[in-house]
């Protein structure tokens, strides 16, 4: 019976033709615009928030650390849980697989303009996950929001938030997870030759279980293992540079030259290299597509600057420390003109220093970074089916189709189908989002220098009060 489904489900037909005709389209006319707004989005809101990425960056880690939840009620979850669950998604298989890929096509120079894309996301992420806290809802088991919640409630457009709301479901509450459970399958498949369908059953009962706990079982899951997965492959990056020591400067000489374009070698690469390092910083961390503010909205906070700031922070998170320890050990190994490409070429890299069980940790990792994944995406899909009904039956069989059907799916599809299937919807997705977060920014604004108002009047945790807003204040439910 799997025979014949991994058969149906692989071969080459019409359907994945078309999609990928589709695709293309998306591609070539949308995905190259939807790329300079979101660089033309995170300037603007670097300048509007005066650098705040950079001028409360010692702020964002202090609320990090000081987030741990006091309250055990019902209702609660910390900063740091919602943090954790948007760290799961951003932290993906692109992270290994992506980040290779960029290498590959643009050279090291790639890297230093991911970097970039990173530090000007970052406001971008502030905005979005700031504006996510101050139209939140109240629900029955936590606060629940994100961009269809500000779309509607800030912008009063209720076509344009369903649109948003459904695109992200079929993005990444099915599709998105296909593409994760897909990466393990082939992954275990090649480091332990494990049989895709039993990979496929597995992910799918322990995902199942997870997703059925709502929002807090999901949200104690990741706050466990994003930290674990995150340090583990620090550590092997740090590994890898102190045995390579002699090799560092050599290594970030490289990166800036090549982004540049200056030497022999580099001298035709710059357009390339700035290519796939704004497009990987970008699609890696998320921000400005809309996915992380429906778990940032999710977190009791007394002031929505407090989780924006930590949002921006889980950009940092991903690419200046998950993506860079990709990047090094590639470019230490100096293998990234052999050929290889995604995933093979991390595993080269890693093989070269740490022998045959670069391979198995490579395995190892995605499996922790794409299955966390998989849980985030499904609650960011939640998140959303609770927008358009509240009706319980409606979330049981999206919890099946998530966390069962998908999963399963993609454990045995082409991995040309799933990918067809997400990319399909993200630039619209995008689209909605930039354009909500463009019109509503001003609000964002206005609680960013709240904040700091209340900062340099000593205060040590800065509280919201919605009279600071008299229009909208019959909008914003969740703020007494």
């Amino acid at each position: 019976m799997f025979d014949q489904i991994t058969e149906f489900l692989s071969k080459e037909g019409w359907l994945n033709e078309h999609l990928a005709l589709v695709n293309n389209f998306i591609w070539e006319w949308n995905w190259h615009s939807i790329i300079v707004v979101l660089v033309l989005c995170g300037i603007y809101f670097t300048i509007r928030t005066r650098f705040v990425q950079f001028r409360m960056f010692p702020e964002m880690c202090r609320l990090l650390v000081e987030s741990s939840p006091k309250d055990k009620t019902k209702n609660y979850v910390s900063s740091f849980q919602a943090f954790a669950v948007s760290v799961a998604t951003r932290v993906g298989t692109g992270n290994l697989a992506g980040v290779a890929g960029a290498i590959a096509i643009g050279g090291p120079g790639a890297v230093f303009w991911m970097w970039v894309m990173a530090l000007v996301g970052s406001a971008t992420a502030f905005v979005e996950s700031t504006l996510a806290q101050l139209f939140k809802r109240r629900s029955e088991e936590s606060f629940i929001g994100g961009p269809a919640y500000y779309i509607l409630h800030g912008l009063h457009s209720r076509w344009m938030s369903a649109l948003f709301a459904v695109l992200l479901i079929l993005t990444f509450g099915l599709s998105y997870n296909s593409i994760q459970s897909n990466t393990i399958a082939g992954a275990m498949l090649t480091a332990f030759n494990l049989d895709p369908a039993l990979v496929g059953m597995m992910l799918t009962v322990i995902a199942l279980v997870i997703v059925f706990g709502g929002i807090h079982r999901i949200a104690k899951f990741s706050s466990a293992i994003v930290p674990v997965m995150a340090i583990g492959y620090l550590l092997l990056a740090i590994v890898v540079l102190v045995m390579n020591y002699e090799k560092i400067p050599e290594m970030f000489s490289l990166i800036v030259k090549s982004a540049f374009g200056i030497g022999p070698v580099a001298g035709g690469m710059v357009g390339a290299a700035m290519s796939n390092g704004i497009k990987r910083g970008l699609f890696s961390n998320e921000a400005g597509e809309g996915s992380a503010p429906n778990v940032a909205a999710t977190a009791s906070v007394s002031h929505p600057v407090k989780q924006g700031l930590i949002q921006a922070l889980g950009v940092f998170a991903d690419t200046l420390l998950v993506c860079s320890c990709t990047a090094f050990i590639i470019l230490i190994s100096g293998l990234f003109n052999s050929g290889a490409f995604g995933i093979e070429l991390t595993q080269n890299a890693l093989e070269s220093q740490i022998g045959s069980a670069g391979q198995i940790f490579v395995a190892i990792a995605i499996l922790f970074f794409a299955f966390s994944s998989i849980i985030g995406n499904y609650y960011y899909g939640e998140a959303n089916i609770m927008f358009l009904t509240r009706k319980k039956w409606v979330l049981q069989v999206f919890r099946v189709l998530s966390g069962g059907v998908m999963v399963m799916i993609g454990a045995l599809a082409s991995l040309d189908v799933v990918w067809s299937l997400g990319e399909v919807f993200m630039a619209i997705l995008t689209l909605c989002n930039l354009i909500a977060i463009v019109l509503l920014g001003k609000y964002a604004f206005k609680l960013l220098a709240d904040y700091r108002a209340q900062k340099k009047c000593g205060i040590k945790s800065p509280t919201f009060k919605k009279s600071l807003f008299p229009k909208i204040q019959k909008d914003l439910d969740a703020w007494d």
